[in-house]
């Protein structure tokens, strides 16, 4: 799991579900899970848990999409501690904390993907970055 630097949001692997206590100290208040792969793995129950089933290419609908995207860019204007995560947590994470990072403070999408990417190793796929891309611009 690792922090977004000037952010309250943290990026990681589903599995990082199953350790409550590293999630409470992190200071954790919710939880965006994108993995569709993953079975859903249940949350502490203070946590906030939203599910956005995605696929790590193309072939999600665009609502979909930009539901996850706007989940995630008010739970930050809230300045709500949240945790995106995904199977791997360097695709549909990365891309959809991008776009919301955009969302929520008013930058060009490929903005707010470079401040996720300045954060550490990530690997988005383009198809999907290209349809978060067209769904939020519809918006």
């Amino acid at each position: 799991m690792r922090r977004i630097a000037g952010h309250p949001l943290w990026l990681g692997q589903v599995a990082v579900l199953r350790d409550p206590r590293g999630l409470a100290e992190a200071g954790v208040e919710a939880v965006v899970d994108l993995a569709l792969d993953e079975p859903p793995s249940p949350v502490a129950r203070r946590l906030v848990s939203c599910r956005f089933p995605l696929v790590d290419g193309e072939g999600n609908p665009p609502w979909l999409l930009r539901a996850a995207v706007e989940t995630v860019a008010a739970l930050l204007r809230a300045g709500v501690p949240t945790l995106v995560c995904c199977g791997a947590g360097m695709s549909r994470s990365p891309a959809v904390a991008g776009a919301a990072i955009a969302l929520a403070h008013g930058l060009p999408l490929g903005e707010g993907l470079a401040i996720v990417v300045a954060t550490g190793p990530v690997d988005v796929s383009t198809v999907l970055w290209r349809d978060i891309e067209i769904a939020v611009a519809r918006g």
